[in-house]
Parts: structure tokens; sequence; C-alpha cells
């Protein structure tokens, strides 16, 4: 796990409060309260990265990429968009594109194409299928980040674990999701840091 700034301050901070609560008895048991990061790890802007050459503008508005007769795994990705102070934002575009689970990208319409907006807390939630693999290039997602009246961020996202991370020369750990198998579908979980 990598250690920001903003972590290594709020455990000094809490090293004090340990040693009080040490002594402190809650019923039966004697319990140690682990201090609050202030901001997690969302002091770091999620990093750009290649929008590469199968963007499509005016993608549908829809959170749900799935249509009828589309082969693949359904992937469910929810997350968060939160500026570097840690605060939530809303209405903030995604714009999502990825290949199909043979490794096809739609180049003439909008399959596995769309955006949508996070709510007033910044939260996402993106229905679509596992993204197959294709020469050269490991397993991801590719989106576009605006907050209202921002700059847009284009970046990629990853999945864990996957042979080709290691051979592909954009991969990033840092845009790796958070990733869980579910009965019949994968889980996913991210949160994309923007500039305040």
């Amino acid at each position: 796990m990598n250690l920001t700034r903003r972590r290594f301050f709020a455990f000094l901070a809490g090293l004090p409060l340990i040693g009080l609560l040490s002594g402190i008895s809650f019923g039966k048991s004697t319990r140690i309260l682990e201090p609050t990061p202030a901001c997690d790890d969302h002091d770091e802007p999620t990093p750009p990265q290649t929008e590469g050459p199968y963007f499509t503008p005016n993608s549908p508005e829809r959170s749900n990429l799935r249509e009828k007769g589309l082969k693949g795994t359904v992937l469910v990705l929810t997350g968060q968009v939160v500026n570097t102070n840690c605060q939530p934002v809303s209405h903030a575009l995604l714009d999502w594109w990825h290949c199909d689970a043979a490794g096809n990208y739609d180049n003439d319409g909008f399959t596995l194409r769309g955006h949508h907006y996070t709510d007033k807390q910044g939260n996402f939630r993106l229905e679509t299928i596992v993204p197959g693999l294709y020469p050269g290039r490991t397993r991801h997602l590719h989106v576009k980040v605006q907050a209202p009246g921002k700059s847009i961020l284009t970046t990629q996202l990853y999945f864990p674990d996957e042979p080709g991370n290691k051979r592909d020369g954009i991969f990033k750990p840092v845009l790796v999701m958070d990733v869980k198998p579910a009965a019949n579908q994968m889980q996913a979980g991210y949160t994309f840091v923007l500039k305040a």
C-alpha cells in the first residue's frame, strides 16, 4: 500500500490517541481504536493515459452498456469521483468505451460505448461486460472523466492478476480496479481523483 502524505500525518496524529485509549475499558474487553485516515489515498490525482485509436465522440447517455445478444461475463463497476481536497464531484461526466469479449471494438456504432454522470455524492455505477484481449494489450477499460467546467481526464482501468499486465507498456498499478468475483458476474470498484 502506498503511504501518502495525508495518510502519514493522519497516522502520526493518531499516535497519542492510541496511548490514551489503551487504558480505557469498554465493557468486558479493552479496544484500541485505529486513527481515521484524513482522506485515504485521495490526495494524488488519477494519472492520465492515452486515449488510443478507438474513441468515438457523442456516445449515448447510459450507464448500462449491455445489449441483447452480447456475450461475455457481466461486469458491475461502482465507485466515486472526488477531487484532491477529498470532496465528492457531483454531475461529473464519465464516458466509457472498450472492446467486446472477443477483443473487437465497434468502430461503426456505439456497442460498449456510453456516458453518464455521477450523483450528488459523486457516486457512479456502470454495468457492462468484461472486455476481451487483443494483441499487445492487457485487459482494460477506457474512460474520460470530467468535473463540470474543468478539463477532461482521459485514462484506462485495469484488472488485477492479469498475465498481460507485466507485458503491457501502458499498464499502471495505480489504475487497477478492486475486483471481486460474484455469482454470475464480476464486481469492481474504483475511485477517480480529479485535481481540485
